[in-house]
């Protein structure tokens, strides 16, 4: 449940516009939902400022649909992750107006897909690291950030940030992607003055490892004010960085 409709029944029964009875009517089934296989949060958006975001990965193709129908009917935005073809086609089909993603396996229903408030720069080392780029910026795109994406500027060709520069360091905060060494986070961290959310990816050669070989170089990272998330978590980081994207917003214009 959105903030603003909970606000809005309140003031409904305040100005008895709406009977106590038909306010608790509702508020049924909330703030838990219990769908059997599932335990539906309605309650997350006021907590959090955002609800309850739907993996997919795992789930079967009805009960991604079940859950995210069910946050819908209570007026919430959606944002489904790592959603394969079958289950991304299944939300389509059910809710035409949603915005789908197919490189990046999201589908956003009822959030912003443009414009957004202050700026968060997510900064991709290559084309290869799309995939997690892309789920970062339909995430921070959703909580409500603007949002910059540099793809393909990687420390194998450092020329490539320079355009960049003035854009990077214009962020509120900054989610920098790489697989391979993992090197690009702790070149963004030296150019910025705000917090880098580094994203490992799985792209890379066998020694690699599936990623482990860019976690732990930027878990060792030189940079100040280099955080680290899970390999190839670019929701985990994009959500890290619209959060204090939000919190540098409110700051400047004086709200809580």
């Amino acid at each position: 449940m959105r903030p603003e409709k909970l606000e809005q029944i309140l003031r409904q029964v305040a100005a008895g516009d709406r009977s106590v009875d038909e306010a608790l009517r509702d508020l049924s089934r909330w703030p838990i939902e219990d769908l059997g296989f599932a335990q539906v949060d309605h309650h997350r958006h006021l907590r959090q400022g955002f609800p309850e975001v739907v993996y997919a990965a795992g789930k079967r193709a009805q009960e991604t649909l079940r859950i995210a129908e069910a946050l819908v009917a209570k007026g919430a935005p959606l944002l489904v992750t790592r959603a394969d073809e079958a289950v991304l086609e299944r939300l389509q089909a059910r809710f035409p107006d949603g915005r789908v993603n197919p490189r990046g396996k999201t589908f956003v229903l009822g959030a912003p897909g443009g414009g957004g408030e202050g700026l968060v720069a997510i900064v991709s080392a290559g084309t290869s690291d799309l995939p997690v780029a892309e789920e970062a910026s339909e995430t921070a795109r959703a909580l409500g950030a603007r949002v910059a994406v540099i793809t393909d500027a990687g420390v194998a060709g450092l020329h490539r940030l320079v355009p960049h520069l003035e854009t990077l360091q214009q962020a509120n905060a900054i989610v920098a992607i790489a697989g391979m060494e993992g090197a690009l986070p702790s070149v963004v961290a030296g150019l910025v003055s705000v917090p880098v959310i580094a994203v490992p990816t799985s792209v890379g050669y066998g020694a690699s490892f599936g990623g482990l070989a860019a976690l732990l170089g930027m878990l060792t990272s030189c940079g100040a004010g280099v955080s680290v998330v899970n390999i190839d978590n670019g929701f985990g980081g994009a959500y890290a960085a619209a959060l204090i994207n939000r919190a540098v917003v409110r700051a400047a214009e004086g709200r809580v």
